[in-house]
């Protein structure tokens, strides 16, 4: 008997639960970004961070594409819907709004820290 296949919201909360990984998500707000940009903020290795973007990638929070030799990263705003319509069935949530995402990730992160 194989295991059931993880639920996809599980997914998406599981990479959102990192703080790192919210804040590669912030970063790509503004516009795709090749992975040694990404990581060049944070305090970790290359290996580290291209790990937090297969976390990310799995979730379908973000995708990957490969133009020469540089491998690029790319938000994908609707990622978040289902988790949305889950938190709406509770009727105290409203929609998620990308652009107050992102706001509440600068406050509880810092502007411009890119961390």
């Amino acid at each position: 008997m194989t295991a059931p296949a993880p639920d996809p919201l599980d997914t998406v909360f599981a990479a959102l639960a990192d703080p790192t990984r919210r804040a590669i998500l912030t970063m790509l707000l503004e516009d795709d970004m090749a992975v040694t940009d990404v990581a060049e903020p944070f305090a970790m290795s290359l290996a580290a961070i291209s790990k937090h973007l297969a976390v990310l990638a799995e979730a379908g929070l973000i995708t990957q594409e490969k133009r020469g030799r540089v491998k690029w990263c790319k938000l994908e705003p609707d990622a978040l819907r289902a988790a949305s319509v889950w938190m709406q069935g509770f009727g105290q949530f409203d929609p998620v709004d990308l652009d107050a995402f992102e706001r509440f990730l600068e406050t509880e992160l810092g502007p411009g820290d890119g961390v």
